[in-house]
Order: structure tokens, then sequence, then C-alpha cells
């Protein structure tokens, strides 16, 4: 059976089961973009995320001997909702390993959806210990494991998103952006595009900090990457699946990295204007739209907000990385004079009324004339860096731009 009739499958699978989520037109954003920007809000469904989709679509198809023996899965995030939520439907036993380091959170979350029919192990302390361990138990235990993207029936699953498009909005679509992190709803969503609105372009979207399917892509092979940056962590994987790099390398237009600071800007944004909670991997397609704003004027453009199971307790990273980005947040250090009245000097010489102090910390104390203080400033103009440097040259004031070196940034910073 073809992949597409698979998504048709699904789509019945999935009655009374998925939440049809809507498709909505976002007038700040068409505004801004002068185009029809649509939404599709995925983070409204009853995991927040659309990954229920998947994993009903592939739990259900067991027959009776493997339902009957269990299903294991490995995940720290949505996948494990999905999959907790439809053992829970299905009345099935299964088994979610997750990393020791899975925020308290997303443990209960994943317990609250799954019931008594869900049993989590935390182990490890990465997914990649958690994936080892549920493949074991997979194997010894004669359990049927649920792979969060590469498999044919979740791909179908997350196919679906495709089909309620185009069911909603009857004018073409000229483009769709999609998030990428394993690659599961880019190939189901593009296969049905591809069947059904050909000249639909299908822009996939990743976090910069882990391009895996464009370096693929540009590679002509399935290429794992040594490290990522695993802030956007619904779509930051190492490696794609070989089935859905195989679909994606064919019915993609274009793969677009946003910069994680790009996402928090964005996530901020979504809140302070929309009143919308999206996780990282959620704001990505929005994030993505500057980066073609000459080449949407005037088009249909859909957006895929992929999720909303943001942790409160990243608030202040978000906003910080957004600062970053958005040269609004700068680091020093700087060799200060260890008499009194410097740092008076220092704010009154150097800072303009609106710079702030958010940061000021000694590296090292001694009974040195000068010691190396660590100091943040945030700015309402990012334009007022280069005179800060002008006058803290000269007054005398030497120092390191830590923005600029990376290292050095995460040693004192983190």
């Amino acid at each position: 059976m073809s992949l597409f009739n698979e998504v048709l499958n699904a789509k019945k699978q999935l009655e009374d089961v998925v939440a049809a989520t809507p498709l909505t037109q976002n007038l700040n954003l068409s505004d801004e973009f002068e185009s029809t920007i649509l939404l599709k809000r995925e983070d409204l469904q009853i995991v927040r995320s659309y990954k229920i989709r998947g994993a009903y679509n592939k739990i259900s198809s067991l027959n009776e001997k493997e339902k009957a023996n269990g299903i294991v899965c490995a995940s720290a995030g949505n996948h494990a909702q999905g999959v907790a939520y439809s053992c829970n439907l299905l009345k099935i036993n299964g088994k979610i390993y997750m990393p020791k380091t899975t925020p308290k959170q997303k443990v209960k979350q994943v317990q609250l959806f799954g019931k008594s029919f869900v049993e989590i192990v935390l182990i490890g302390d990465t997914f990649d210990d958690a994936y080892a361990s549920a493949t074991a138990d997979a194997i010894k235990n004669h359990k049927t494991f649920i792979h969060p993207f590469d498999d044919e029936k979740v791909i179908a699953g997350q196919g679906t998103v495709g089909l309620e498009i185009l069911e909603s909005f009857k004018e073409p679509i000229d483009y769709v952006f999609v998030p990428i992190g394993g690659g599961g709803l880019a190939s189901g969503l593009s296969e049905v595009f591809r069947h059904l609105s050909p000249h639909t372009k299908i822009i996939g979207v990743e976090p910069k900090g882990a391009p895996s399917m464009k370096t693929s892509i540009e590679e002509n092979q399935n290429t794992p990457l040594k490290t990522i940056d695993k802030f956007v962590d619904g779509a930051a994987v190492k490696q794609v699946g070989d089935k859905t790099f195989e679909i994606c390398r064919y019915n993609l237009e274009d793969i677009i990295l946003v910069p994680e600071g790009k996402v928090c800007t964005t996530i901020l944004r979504l809140y302070n204007e929309e009143a919308m909670v999206v996780e990282p991997a959620g704001a990505l397609t929005i994030a993505a739209l500057d980066f073609y704003k000459d080449k949407i004027k005037g088009k249909n453009v859909v957006c895929i907000v992929s999720g909303s199971n943001n942790d409160i307790e990243r608030t202040a990273e978000i906003k910080e990385r957004s600062l970053l980005y958005e040269g609004l947040m700068h680091y020093f250090m700087i060799q200060f004079p260890q008499r009194p009245g410097a740092l008076k000097e220092f704010v009154n010489n150097i800072l303009g009324p609106d710079d702030d102090i958010t940061y000021f910390q000694f590296a090292k104390k001694n009974s040195r004339e000068v010691g190396s203080v660590v100091v943040g400033l945030e700015l309402k103009n990012k334009n007022d860096i280069m005179p800060i440097k002008l006058k803290m040259t000269e007054n005398g004031f030497e120092f390191q731009y830590l923005n600029d070196n990376q290292d050095l940034f995460t040693q004192l910073i983190g």
C-alpha cells in the first residue's frame, strides 16, 4: 500500500480520537508579511502536540498478540505523551523509557495521560541511553517498539495534518512551513501535498543547532551529526530516520535553518501579542517567515504550530537567548579598579540612561589594583553597544567582549 493510502486509512483510524485542530488566519503576521498567514494549531491537541496522531495510528494497528505483549518507547517529550495517551485509550500496557534528566513536570504529564497503563522508567542521562534500554527491552521481551518518527504507520498518522489543512482551506496554498526533527511530520504532510496539491511548496524548518535533515540531503545520505544544540528539544535530533530522509529529500522544496535565539524571540512575541504558549519546536515555522519574506509576499502560507509543551522553568533562558540574538544583551570581562567609587564611575561615565546592569560577578578576587569582573548589560537599543565599547576604552577600562568568545562565555556565564 502506498504511503498516501496509508494516510487516508490513518484518517479513518483517528476519527473520534484526534481533534481536527483549527487552521486560522493570523492577522498580525498577515499584515507584517503582506500575505495570508494561516496557523495550523496542533498545539491545541489534547496532548498539546501532533504526536498523538502517529502514536495512536501505529499502536492501534498492532495485532492481538502484539497488543497483549505490550509496547515500549523512548522519549523525553511529546512522543512519550502521545504513546501514553494511546495506551490508555486502547487499554494496552506500555513501558516508556525517559532519561533521568527529564523534568519532573514532563514525567508527571506522561503518567497523567497513560494512567495505570504505562510504566515510566527513568534511566541514563541522555535520550540515547533511554533509547538503547527501550530497544533492548523490546527485543528481550518480544514487545513492539514504537519509533518516534521512522515508521510508516507513524508517518501516515502525522500526515493527517496535511489532509486537514486541505479540507479547511479551499483556496490554493502556495507554501507550507513544517518543522523537522526526525522528519515524521514533514514526510507524511509532504506526501499528502504531493498527491493533492503538487504546486504547494513544502518548506522544512530545522533549528540551526541541529540541522540533521539539511545536512543529510546535502551529503546525499542519512548523516548523523556529532553534536547538536538541544534547546529546541522537540526538533533537535542527531540523525533523522532512513524512511523520512528518503521521503523528504524528494518532497521538500527547501530547508531553512533558524537560530535558536530567533526561536526564543518568536516564543515571547507569540505569548505577548497572541496569548499563545508554544514550545521551541512549535515556534520554528513562524520564526522562519522572516527568511522567506520576499518570496511569500501576496501568497497563501500555512505554518504548522507543532506543540505547546513548554516548561515554565525555561522562561529565563528563553528571554536570555532572545536578548542575545537581538543584540540587546552583552557580556564583558572587565578589568575593574579595586577602589571605592569605581562602579559608580563605570555607571556614570559608560552607561546610558536606558542601559541596565543585569549581571555583575568578580571572576577572581585578589589584592591587585585591578580585578576581573564579568558584567552583563541589557540595552534598549542594539546600536548603543558600540558607544559603550568606545567609552570603556576612553575611560581606561580594559575588557574582553564575551559574546564573540563562545568558549569563555560558556565557562563564565553558562
